[in-house]
C-alpha cells in the first residue's frame, strides 16, 4: 500500500492466521453455551452472530486452564476435523479472519499451524489443508510460516495460485535449509536475525546475524527485492532498550544493503505487556518506517497503515511513547505513570 504523505510503499504481511493467537476467557469474545461449555462469539461476513465451540483438545490445555483460548487453533481444528455446525462455524470463522485482513489491505496472509499439535505430521497436514483453504477463498498470496523447514516446504508445494507468489517465513542461521526451500519454489523469503543457538540481545548481534542471512540468500541467487529482513522485535516491557536495538538495526541494515531489500518484522511485538498497545504500535511503526522499514508482519485491521504517517505527533501520548520506544524511559515508568493518572485515556483501544 502507498503511505499517505510519502512516496514510500508499505508491504503488509497479515499476521492473524496463526494457531498461537489467544483470547481471554473472561473477555467479551467468549460466550458460555446453555450446556456450560464455552465458545468464541463472532460476527460472520453476512452480519450474523455466530458461536465457535471450543474443541475438547483446546479445553484440556494448560492455556485454557490459565484463562486463554487459542481461537485460531480452535477454528482450524473445527474446520478440519469437526462435523455439522461445528465444522461450519470453524470455516466461517477462518473466512472472517482472512477477509477482514484482505479488506484492510494485506499484501500477504501469514499462515502458521505449529501449535495445532506437538506431532510434526499433524502440523504438516494442517498446513497443507490451511494453504488450500485460504487459496480457495483469496487471491492474496500466502506467507508460509513455521519453525520446521519441511512444514514450510509442504505448504509451498500445496500453493496453486501462481509460482513464486507465496512467501517463505522464515529462514535463519538455525534453519538454513529454509533458504534452499525458498530457492526450490522461487519464493520471496523472510530472513531473521536469530543466531545459531539463540536470540540476539543487542543491535550488533541483530546486524551480524541478519547480514549473514542476507549474504547467504544473495549467494544462492535470491534477488535482493525478494529478501525481507526481520531484525526481531521484542517487548520493551521486558527490556526498555529492545525498541532502540531494533530501530538502530533497521537503520544499519538499510544503509548496508540499500533500497532493494525489504525490511519487515512483527512490529506489534514491541508493545506486549503494556497498556494502550495501539498507540505504542502506531508510534513504533512510524519510527521503524523512518529508520528504513518498508514492511510489517502486522494486523492491518487494527491500524490503518496507509495513514499511519499522518498521526498527530504533538500529543502527550505520542511524545511519551516515542521517548519510551527510543529507550529514554527506563522500565517504561513515565508511560505507565501517565496511564495510571488517566493522561492516556484518549488512546485506550
Amino acid at each position: 500500500m502507498r503511505l499517505a504523505n510519502s512516496e514510500k510503499n508499505f508491504i503488509v504481511i497479515g499476521e492473524n492466521i496463526h494457531t498461537t493467537r489467544v483470547l481471554l476467557r473472561k473477555g467479551k469474545h467468549i460466550a458460555v453455551l446453555p450446556d456450560g461449555r464455552e465458545a468464541v462469539r463472532f460476527t460472520d461476513l453476512q452480519g450474523n452472530t455466530r458461536e465457535l465451540e471450543i474443541p475438547e483438545s483446546v479445553r484440556r490445555s494448560s492455556d485454557f486452564e490459565e484463562g486463554r483460548v487459542k481461537h485460531m487453533k480452535s477454528a482450524v481444528l473445527a474446520a478440519m476435523r469437526g462435523s455439522g455446525a461445528q465444522r461450519d462455524a470453524g470455516i466461517e470463522y477462518l473466512r472472517y479472519q482472512v477477509t477482514r485482513q484482505i479488506r484492510a489491505g494485506a499484501d500477504y496472509l501469514d499462515l502458521n499451524v505449529d501449535e495445532i499439535s506437538v506431532k510434526e505430521a499433524d502440523q504438516q497436514s494442517a498446513m497443507v489443508w490451511l494453504v488450500e483453504f485460504v487459496e480457495a477463498i483469496s487471491s492474496v498470496p500466502v506467507s508460509v510460516d513455521s519453525s520446521n523447514p519441511e512444514t514450510i516446504r509442504l505448504g509451498l508445494k500445496a500453493c496453486r495460485n501462481g509460482s513464486g507468489r507465496a512467501m517463505l517465513n522464515s529462514a535463519s542461521l538455525e534453519r538454513l535449509a529454509s533458504l534452499d526451500v525458498a530457492v526450490e519454489y522461487g519464493a520471496p523469503v523472510v530472513v531473521t536475525a536469530a543466531g545459531e543457538t539463540g536470540m540476539p540481545q543487542d543491535t550488533p548481534m541483530r546486524v551480524e546475524n541478519a547480514s549473514r542471512m542476507v549474504d547467504l540468500a544473495l549467494a544462492k541467487g535470491i534477488a535482493p527485492d525478494r529478501i525481507y529482513v526481520d531484525p526481531l522485535i521484542f517487548p520493551i516491557s521486558v527490556d526498555a532498550a529492545f525498541g532502540s536495538h531494533a530501530l538502530e538495526a533497521i537503520r544499519t541494515l538499510r544503509g548496508r544493503y540499500g533500497p532493494d531489500i525489504h525490511i519487515t518484522g512483527g512490529l506489534s511485538n514491541v508493545s506486549f505487556g503494556l497498556p494502550c498497545r495501539r498507540l505504542v504500535n502506531d508510534v513504533f511503526c512510524i519510527l521503524a518506517i523512518e529508520a528504513g522499514a518498508d514492511s510489517g508482519i502486522v494486523d492491518p485491521a487494527t491500524t490503518n497503515y496507509a495513514e499511519v504517517l499522518t498521526t498527530d505527533r504533538t500529543t502527550v501520548g505520542y511524545r511519551l511513547a516515542e521517548t519510551m520506544l527510543g529507550g529514554g524511559d527506563r522500565d517504561c515508568k513515565a508511560f505507565l505513570r501517565a496511564f495510571r493518572k488517566g493522561e492516556l485515556d484518549a488512546f485506550k483501544a
